[in-house]
């Protein structure tokens, strides 16, 4: 593993700074979890692209994992050409255009709103030998306690709600998606099963799958993966149904880590680190959901004696990570490790203000190799 307590089994004077790291010991540790969870429960696992799209391990993951759901015609393209498998498609709405790429490339295509299914629903029928249909449903049942990451949350835009579905003839359609949860645990979703079969009980008998969404953290430890087999068997022997889940956060969680060097110090009120990377830019996930990541080496402010606020190289003011306490002073030069970066902010990555994009290595055992690099043309590609 990269990570040992408070210490790091990586040459970091080796890495370019900033780089991602992906740990492919800690895959295949979650690997074996994930198909633990398909062995027993006999369900099937997808790839959220989303939350986790480094093809080169595709050749590592497409081994157990049965495939990949997307939610663009480039995530469906990627998984169709370099993971395999089954293709699961699913977008809040789609252009004429943009559903017509996407039927060529997916097994499953799923909607988000019956007038879309009703609108499409003609033009759909000639990939229907080929293609399985189904629809978001909303159960109107929360176990998200922060309302942006909530699907559920009043006013969602995600799935069709009861009073919507009502008195909707379902011919055509093959299954049903679900997806209510986020970083949620097996008891999470065993009291949304229970919702869902309170509010969407009478559908469950006509379609062959139900899928039920991401967000369950089965690899975090201490999940209780025995209760999350039991759950999902029990669901699938009262309904006679296929089960699908397409986690994106458990298949690379704690499997990487962003490596970034102090440029400057200043001081203005608080002592200030510049790193040589951006938070806006390159770890946009700390700024967006918002989030505190650990450092290692690091404590909360108080927790030792040195403190520092963290900031980025772009031009943005916020481009801040947080306040940060060191048991040294920290110098320019200093390699700075932040863990659990496999997941999510990597995918998110742009090249505003012309901040390059992080390069991503791959370590294995003892031996870490750069599988991507990146330039001005990446930067320049990206305008006209």
């Amino acid at each position: 593993m990269i990570l040992a307590g408070e210490t790091i089994n990586l040459d970091l004077q080796k890495l370019p700074s900033p780089c991602f790291v992906v740990d492919q010991e800690v895959l295949e540790q979650n690997l074996a979890i994930l198909n633990q969870v398909q062995e027993l429960a006999g369900v099937k696992i997808l790839l959220a692209l989303k939350g986790f799209a480094m093809f080169s391990t595709f050749s590592l993951l497409n081994k157990v994992l049965a495939g990949t759901c997307a939610s663009s015609v480039d995530e469906a393209r990627l998984g169709r050409e370099e993971f395999g498998g089954e293709v699961h498609t699913f977008s809040p709405a789609y252009s004429q255009e943009t559903l017509t790429q996407i039927l060529k490339l997916s097994d499953h295509v799923t909607f988000n709103s019956v007038s879309q299914w009703q609108r499409f629903k003609p033009f759909c029928a000639q990939f229907a030998d080929n293609v399985q249909f189904g629809l978001r449903l909303n159960p109107k049942h929360s176990e998200v306690s922060t309302p942006l990451y909530d699907p559920c949350a009043s006013g969602s835009r995600l799935g069709i709600t009861p009073e919507a579905l009502a008195n909707v003839d379902m011919a055509g359609i093959n299954g049903l998606h679900f997806h209510t949860l986020c970083e949620n645990d097996s008891f999470a979703l065993e009291r949304t099963i229970g919702a869902i079969e309170k509010t969407f009980g009478d559908y469950l008998a006509s379609v062959d799958w139900v899928n039920l969404g991401g967000g369950h953290h089965i690899t975090k430890p201490g999940y209780d993966v025995e209760h999350l087999c039991q759950t999902l068997l029990n669901f699938k022997n009262r309904h006679q149904v296929e089960i699908y889940l397409e986690p994106g956060e458990a298949v690379a969680l704690n499997a990487g880590v962003f490596v970034a060097t102090v440029l400057d110090i200043v001081h203005n009120d608080i002592d200030i680190a510049i790193l040589d990377c951006s938070v806006s830019t390159q770890l946009p996930d700390v700024i967006e959901m918002p989030y505190r990541p650990e450092v290692v080496g690091a404590g909360r402010p108080g927790s030792k004696e040195f403190l520092y606020r963290l900031g980025g190289s772009s031009c943005l003011a916020g481009d801040v990570v947080g306040d940060y306490s060191f048991a040294d002073p920290l110098q320019v030069g200093d390699k700075l490790v932040f863990t659990d970066m496999a997941h999510y902010t990597m995918v998110k990555t742009t090249t505003f203000n012309g901040v390059r994009l992080p390069a991503i290595a791959l370590a294995n055992g003892g031996d870490c190799r750069i599988v991507k690099d990146f330039g001005y043309d990446d930067f320049k590609n990206r305008l006209s």
